[in-house]
């Protein structure tokens, strides 16, 4: 949902955020590892049972990977590697919140709690999952009711007001895997889309049209005999009529 509504005028706010990063020479995989740590930071503090701070030390790692990309354009470093390494860290940032987490569960609320978050953990994966093997076969699959801003904002929240903490993870869950099933039935119905596009295109090309006029053709030629042999009958018939007595 936000890679389809609101992140054109984020990266129009942030665009001057990456020219002031820029300026201070620090460069966009220096802030997508800051990033990392932070998370690791957050972390650790979120399973200690600290959740204030915890979600303080969240939304100070969520920043740089909100800017690092803002960063790469002004500083004209955007790059496929640094696509991927962003990517990747995503996942390992996700991974580090939610370990976190599932720490704090088990301590606080029992180990069958502590499961919620890794299963939060799978679904999340999936969703990234199903975008990256789309985009990378040629389809796009962004959009989705919750895609990672949307789990950040939610945890956030959860951990703010720990009563809110386990319906938060299984929202987080059940609108996790409905995004999947979006992505997955978008990807499916480009398939079909280009599917049909192909089959048309290729009703249309040189070989299929010589194709078509070579069977016209010998159908017209298969018919001929006939329409000899119709003929020879006829004319036959009327000189037998005109030769009797």
């Amino acid at each position: 949902m936000f890679d389809g509504r609101w992140r054109a005028g984020v990266d129009r706010r942030t665009g001057p955020l990456g020219s002031a990063l820029h300026r201070t020479g620090i460069t966009a995989d220096q802030l997508t590892a800051a990033g990392i740590v932070l998370a690791a930071g957050a972390a650790a503090v979120i399973a200690s049972g600290h959740l204030a701070i915890g979600v303080a030390v969240l939304v100070a790692a969520a920043l740089p990977d909100l800017l690092d990309g803002p960063l790469a354009k002004a500083a004209g470093t955007a790059s496929r590697r640094g696509a991927f390494f962003d990517s990747v860290s995503d996942r390992v940032t996700d991974a580090l919140l939610l370990g976190g987490v599932a720490w704090y569960l088990a301590s606080s609320r029992g180990a069958h709690a502590a499961l919620l978050p890794f299963a939060v953990l799978g679904a999340s994966n999936l969703v990234s999952y199903v975008r990256a093997k789309a985009e990378s076969l040629g389809f796009d699959a962004r959009g989705g009711l919750m895609e990672r801003a949307e789990r950040i904002v939610v945890l956030a929240l959860g951990l703010l007001v720990p009563i809110l903490l386990l319906p938060a993870l299984w929202l987080i869950l059940g609108l996790s895997l409905v995004t999947a099933l979006q992505r997955f039935v978008k990807v499916i119905r480009q398939s079909d889309s280009s599917a049909r596009s192909v089959a048309l295109a290729s009703r249309w090309t040189v070989a299929a049209m010589e194709a078509r006029w070579k069977a016209r053709r010998q159908a017209a030629a298969e018919l001929r005999p006939n329409r000899r042999f119709r003929t020879r009958r006829r004319t036959g018939s009327r000189h037998h009529a005109r030769t009797r007595p």
